[in-house]
């Protein structure tokens, strides 16, 4: 399902295609266990699920780079940190474990190559429901339809005021575990319509201009780190809930970039 890469940056474009060959890989190794009877899941100390999928998934990407970026580091949500340099690849094997678990299609492989601290690469590849997204610093962001389709450019959308905004909030534990909850409501009763769709199905659908507006608490780099080129590459902003850029800070917000200075405030009204 490896697309063309379409890239105006000669550094960056070697290392989007190595993450669309990457996101394969994880896309073949995850399909093949997905709703499959015997599937093995355990729980990690921080009392999240792991399955033999994501574990497969992980190792068989850290195998693929060690041959293809010897001298690059690792930030795997499974198997920790490996190399100390300035370039970093961030994978998360299977983002939505939960609905793979359950058979929900909402999954997939999140690979990010990050420079000094900085995402500059991203993929996002959903193989259950044949769609992929990818994009890298100064080429702009595209995805697929269906499997062997032509890639298309994606840009987020051109709302401007909040009462014509679609907001996405993922799940109200997490606002209500951040002490936000209440601001989240509000927040709600200022937009025209208000979801939870939840994983990297949310920011993609922003990224397409589909909603404009999603954030989230209780994530790591790896949860992150790839959407942040795609998003910021369809033209849209991606911060921390308190306005911090990058993937480092414990939460998200991102919208269609025109909504972003309105929404931060907006949060921190009742703070």
């Amino acid at each position: 399902m490896t697309e063309p890469v379409d890239s105006t940056t000669p550094d960056l474009a070697a290392d989007l295609a190595l993450a669309l060959e990457l996101a394969d890989l994880a896309d073949a190794v995850a399909i093949a266990k997905f709703r499959a009877v015997d599937l093995d899941v355990s729980t990690k100390p921080d009392r999240t699920f792991v399955t033999e999928a994501d574990l497969a998934v992980e190792r068989a990407i850290r195998e693929r780079l060690a041959e293809a970026r010897p001298a690059d580091g690792i930030l795997g949500e499974e198997f920790g940190t490996s190399g100390d340099t300035a370039r970093q690849w961030i994978i998360d094997p299977i983002d939505g474990t939960s609905n793979f678990m359950r058979g929900v299609p909402v999954w997939g492989a999140l690979i990010s190559l990050a420079i000094d601290g900085v995402p500059v690469v991203g993929v996002a590849s959903s193989p259950a429901m044949g769609r992929r997204w990818w994009g890298s610093r100064g080429a702009g962001a595209f995805t697929t339809d269906a499997p062997g389709q032509a890639p298309r450019r994606i840009a987020v959308s051109a709302v401007a005021d909040l009462a014509d905004a679609s907001l996405s909030f993922q799940s109200i534990a997490q606002w209500r575990d951040a002490g936000y909850l209440d601001r989240l409501l509000a927040l709600a009763e200022r937009v025209w319509r208000d979801r939870a769709y939840g994983d990297l199905w949310s920011y993609m659908l922003l990224a397409e201009g589909l909603i404009d507006v999603t954030g989230e608490f209780d994530v790591k780099p790896y949860d992150l780190a790839a959407l942040v080129p795609i998003v910021e590459e369809a033209g849209g902003r991606f911060t921390s809930i308190t306005g911090e850029p990058g993937p480092w800070h414990g939460s998200a917000l991102a919208t269609n970039g025109r909504l972003h200075d309105v929404v931060l405030d907006a949060l921190r009204e009742q703070a």
